[in-house]
């Protein structure tokens, strides 16, 4: 199975890596890593706990129980076979396999280029879904289909780049007890994107009837800049340890993955522990792990010196007096 990228898609990427690594002297135009649950802090490990996995929804295939809980794991390996769309309440379509069992992707995985960073016991608790005889079925583009050669040498369907998994604790079809777990793991929607009855863009605005127009992250949480920090001559965080369980960085987003939101140093950069870190106009930019739910905005303002973040890179409240 040949890999999904399009000649035209490259280009276009290799163009912004262009315009972006230019803006601030540093790294840009990153590659689409789904980031880690940006509105809160993702557990160690993440791959064997308990999520907000939301239960049994419909599937049009509707198979009988696959098998239960740890036995279920040669079953999920499977071949995928023919790959359906099923409906779900609450996260609407929701990529399945020939048996309706829920795929999911990893957000320590990449799409461009794809890679599995789910190795191991990780494997084991999230089987890897094997590429062969991958097809699509009504609803889903084919061209989105790929695959990726895993470190054990073993073929990986991709969905847009993303590596796809099964669950070991889903045991029938509809199954999606795998949804939030460890803030890493996520059901596909037949696009690769997250499963969302409201998907956003990795990056765009909101406007907020007490702060105006504000960036929000893929999940509808405000998004926010550390005074301290530094955009120039390239981006340096000062958050750093015990501050980041409070504001938890946004992972990197493709620039293609954005509406709204200024596309002049809007960039990715590796922090001083590793992590890799989006700017808004080279300034890195955070979540808050006190907001609950979109519209939160109890980060504003906090020890005067965080604040949320306007289209261009601004400081709510900052650069506006």
């Amino acid at each position: 199975m040949k890999t999904s990228w399009r000649n035209a898609s490259l280009v276009a990427s290799a163009a912004a890596v262009l315009v972006l690594t230019t803006a601030c002297g540093q790294e840009g135009g990153t590659s689409s890593v789904g980031s880690q649950n940006v509105g809160a802090t993702a557990a160690a490990g993440g791959y064997g706990g308990v999520g907000s996995g939301i239960g049994t929804g419909t599937s049009p295939s509707a198979s009988p129980t696959v098998g239960g809980g740890q036995g279920n794991l040669g079953a999920q390996s499977a071949s995928a076979g023919k790959l359906e769309v099923s409906a779900n309440a609450e996260l609407g379509d929701v990529l399945t396999d020939s048996a309706g069992l829920s795929l999911y992707r990893f957000d320590e995985d990449t799409a461009e280029p794809p890679k599995s960073n789910c190795n191991g016991d990780c494997a084991t608790a999230w089987p890897p879904v094997p590429a062969n005889d991958a097809s699509a079925g009504a609803g889903i583009d084919k061209a989105l289909l790929g695959e990726v050669t895993r470190a054990d040498g073993s073929k990986q369907l991709t969905i847009a780049g993303w590596p796809a998994y099964r669950y070991a604790k889903d045991t029938k079809a509809g199954d999606l007890t795998g949804q939030g777990v460890g803030g890493k793991w996520y059901a596909l929607a037949p696009t690769g994107k997250k499963a969302s009855v409201a998907s956003l863009p990795g990056l765009s605005t909101r406007n907020d009837p007490n702060l105006g127009e504000i960036v929000v992250d893929k999940n509808g949480m405000t998004v926010y800049r550390f005074a301290k920090d530094k955009a120039w001559p390239e981006p340096v965080s000062n958050c750093l340890g015990a501050c980041l369980e409070k504001w938890p960085v946004v992972a990197p987003v493709s620039a293609n993955d954005t509406k709204d939101v200024q596309k002049k140093g809007l960039m990715s950069f590796t922090r001083s522990d590793g992590v890799k870190q989006q700017t808004v106009n080279c300034s890195p930019i955070y979540t808050f792990a006190a907001d609950k739910q979109p519209g939160d905005t109890n980060g504003q303002g906090v020890g005067g010196t965080w604040y949320a973040v306007r289209p261009n890179g601004e400081m709510v409240g900052v650069s506006d007096k």
